[in-house]
């Protein structure tokens, strides 16, 4: 979002239940959506931008799950959390292990409510926008884009050890796709009918985190109103990967470390210990080995995820990829905005490959979206690009772009003043068409993410040729 607070939807066909979670979400400073059913809950979120779901598991219309099912098809990265009675436990431990974030059984304490939605929001804040690289062009058998010399060594690696049992340690730079290798491992497993459960150990505060991982009995503590499992129990029989295990408060990592090596866990407040069989794939973009030094990460932990190291090189180091993944999220972005945009320009493709990515895929994401967004005709051009990738060209510094010949001769550029104005309209321009982007074209919404009034941007959008969509 562009700088606007967290927006919820709420789906429960219970109204006082619904209202109750609103205003206290409100309280936080959440902007909240309420709806009564899950199909308006769909509709909900083909209309505006949502940070988060809260969802119902039993409601007219569409339940629950098919809100979840929903999700997992058109927006896989949202987290969706269930609110189930205490007889459907088992049903929302089964949705969690296909991909929805969390579950609250009624009856639930409002601090537990607060923790979770605080936790997906902080995940998604932390993952930012995902490295999507299925499918396309140059895609093989592990559904991930690149033929360099330096990912050839990851695809042998990925060969040898994904039906294994054995614990695999990624390590790379933010950005680099570490997920898609964890995933590739569980999926190219026998374990692949099972549960896939990812952490972002990052995102869950320390005193949590043990409740998060290994569960917690009925008054364990202080809002623990049920039982509940832990990251653990939910991979039993597939994989769990715990990523930026770094984050991992030292004392934390001896009860990790006996979770691995005995495939036992104990519940916050149990009795007995639980037996889980897990395949665990890890992954940091820290030096682990510099956090050994410094006293934050233990070494005989390190070994034991270390069994197989698999380390992503950054984009930087695999240039020959880069117009592979270009054009890949072009083709994404093109359809997502409707634009008719299909090719990169011999120019803007050098200036693309010459660039020092420090944020890796992501940011080439990133970077073609916006062209995506703010370019006109069939063709991303070197002036469409981002300022700093674009001075990567070769030419940079002789002509602004390739098109110059095509632009007016005459005004020789203008003095400050003009070139002032003509920055100002081109960022106006590029923050409304993002923020309509992320809204799915709700200009009511799109003036609260922008801080202005609808009149406003109204105004704004016809003066810069911004048609308003219904």
């Amino acid at each position: 979002m562009l700088g606007g607070r967290k927006q919820i939807l709420v789906a429960d066909d219970e109204n006082n239940l619904r209202r109750i979670l609103a205003a206290q979400l409100q309280n936080d400073g959440y902007d909240v959506f309420e709806v009564g059913d899950g199909r308006a809950a769909i509709e909900a979120l083909g209309e505006h931008h949502i940070d988060a779901v809260i969802t119902d598991l039993r409601m007219p219309q569409v339940d629950g799950l098919g809100v979840l099912k929903h999700c997992q098809e058109h927006l896989p990265e949202l987290p969706v959390i269930l609110i189930t009675a205490h007889g459907t436990v088992e049903t929302a431990v089964q949705a969690m292990r296909q991909g929805a974030f969390d579950f609250i059984s009624k009856p639930f304490d409002l601090a537990e409510i607060r923790n979770v939605i605080a936790k997906a929001v902080r995940t998604g804040d932390l993952r930012g926008r995902e490295v999507q690289l299925e499918g396309g062009a140059g895609a093989g058998r592990y559904k991930i884009i690149g033929g360099d010399p330096a990912m050839t060594e990851i695809y042998t690696i990925l060969e040898k050890v994904a039906d294994t049992p054995a614990t695999v340690l990624i390590t790379g730079e933010s950005g680099t796709g570490k997920e898609l290798i964890a995933r590739a491992l569980h999926e190219n497993s026998s374990r692949s009918d099972s549960a896939f459960i990812r952490v972002n150990c990052g995102a869950i505060p320390r005193d949590l985190m043990e409740a998060e991982l290994f569960g917690y009995e009925r008054g364990a503590f202080t809002g623990a109103v049920n039982s509940k499992p832990g990251r653990f129990e939910l991979a039993h029989g597939g994989t769990l990967f715990l990523d930026e295990i770094g984050e991992i408060p030292v004392e934390m990592q001896v009860k990790l470390l006996r979770a691995i090596q005995e495939g036992e866990i104990d519940r916050v407040g149990g009795i007995k210990p639980i037996t889980v069989d897990v395949r665990l794939v890890a992954a940091s973009n820290r030096e682990l080995k510099r956090e050994i030094v410094a006293g934050r990460f233990r070494e005989d932990l390190f070994y034991r995820l270390n069994v197989v190291p698999i380390h992503l090189p950054p984009l930087r180091e695999r240039r020959s990829d880069i117009p592979l993944l270009a054009q890949h999220f072009l083709s994404i972005h093109a359809l997502r905005f409707r634009k008719p945009i299909s090719q990169i320009s011999p120019e803007a493709r050098e200036a693309l490959v010459n660039y020092g990515w420090p944020g890796n895929i992501r940011e080439l994401e990133n970077v073609v979206e916006r062209c995506v967004l703010l370019s006109d005709g069939d063709t991303i051009r070197l002036r469409d690009l981002a300022p700093e990738v674009r001075a990567a060209s070769p030419g940079a510094a002789g002509a602004a772009d390739e098109d110059d010949d095509e632009q007016d001769d005459g005004a020789g550029g203008g003095g400050l003043k003009e070139q002032v104005r003509e920055a100002t309209t081109r960022l106006e321009r590029e923050m409304i068409v993002r923020a309509l982007a992320q809204t799915g074209t709700n200009v009511t919404q799109t003036a609260r993410l922008l801080k202005i009034s609808r009149k406003s941007l109204q105004i704004k959008m016809k003066e810069l040729g911004l048609r308003e969509q219904s």
